[in-house]
């Protein structure tokens, strides 16, 4: 059976789980998950994506991680590739150091957004990596320390899942330490890492009840959420896909980005393409970079051949893009000729 492919949108919450090929370590030591946890910090931040939970363990990894402007797939490519190369070259040894597929959930914000973070936060403490709740606050691998504030990364997003808690950082650690502490009563939520619709509807038994009241939930194993969150998203995927077909129909590629963006900026073509840090030609690029990127799915490197520049700057040149699109109302279609 092909697989499916992955659900994402920006401002879309995932629960990403990676392991180690045939479950082997990936961390050997501390420098490793030190690498890791900078290597976070660069990816991060390039692609606008928003970290709220973290949790490194000796064969695999939790991230809650929220899109930006650029898709999860992309973000993780570079985060694995990049550390397995040093990993490979650190310990002498050679081939893959992950599975070949890293497992990407699609969260419903309410009521999931902090039970994942809890869940993703206590695995240190169940995996007996740290003894005490202690122990786990100072924990340098993982997002628990930092909402506590004994560890700080910028790259994490704590502002989000304190302010559930309490709007004076304070009162909301201490009510954020009680919440965490009290899933160690619940025990393991597999409803948090895999499932689909038996996952999304509370269990086996209250999928039962559901059918035998005659309601039927739509579902999908990507995504964890109540049925019309579920066919919410679908039916935004269907649309995405939609609009890249329809775009690709008419034969939009990357070239017919730089003629749109030309006549839009009342540039000439050719000028775009040369690399220069006048103001005009940075919007101009900007916006190539963004419609190439979000709309036609071409990857950061590709665009970045063609512009001459490094995929790190189509990142932020994406990111620009946007902004000046949605500011100025820019549209990459021509109204006058759909």
């Amino acid at each position: 059976m092909p697989r499916q492919a992955r659900i994402d949108a920006p401002g879309a919450l995932h629960h990403v789980m990676c392991r180690g090929i045939e479950r082997r370590k990936i961390f050997l030591d501390d420098q490793d998950r030190r690498d890791f946890v900078e290597r976070l910090g660069r990816v991060l931040p390039e692609t606008t994506t928003t970290c709220l939970a973290w949790a490194l363990m000796p064969n695999h990894f939790h991230l809650a991680l929220r899109t930006g402007h650029a898709p999860i797939a992309s973000v993780m490519r570079k985060l694995l590739t990049g550390y397995a190369i040093t990993f490979n070259r650190k310990h002498k040894r050679r081939g893959h150091l992950f599975q070949n597929r890293y497992k990407s959930i699609l969260c419903q914000e309410e009521p999931y957004l902090l039970e994942l973070v809890r869940y993703i936060h206590l695995n240190p403490l169940r995996s007996n990596i740290v003894a005490t709740s202690e122990e786990l606050e100072r924990y340098e691998f993982c997002g628990h320390a930092v909402l506590m504030g004994g560890k700080v990364h910028d790259w994490q997003d704590t502002d989000t899942v304190l302010s559930r808690f309490d709007s004076n950082v304070c009162s909301a650690r201490k009510k954020y330490r009680a919440f965490v502490m009290g899933g160690m009563s619940i025990g393991k939520r597999n409803d948090l890492t895999g499932g689909g619709l038996i996952r999304s509807s509370g269990g086996w038994q209250t999928l039962k009840g559901l059918r035998k009241q005659g309601i039927h939930s739509k579902s999908d194993e990507r995504i964890l959420g109540d049925s019309d969150f579920v066919e919410s998203v679908l039916k935004g995927q269907e649309e995405h896909f939609d609009r890249r077909y329809r775009l690709l129909s008419r034969g939009y590629d990357f070239d017919k980005i730089v003629i749109r963006v030309a006549e839009l900026l009342k540039m000439n073509s050719e000028v775009i393409l040369q690399p220069s840090k006048k103001p005009e030609r940075v919007r101009a690029r900007s916006l190539v970079c963004f419609w190439a990127v979000t709309e036609l799915g071409l990857s950061g490197t590709e665009v970045g051949k063609r512009l001459g520049i490094v995929q790190s700057a189509v990142s932020k040149a994406v990111e620009r893009g946007a902004n000046l699109a949605a500011d100025h109302h820019l549209s990459i279609e021509d109204i006058r000729n759909r």
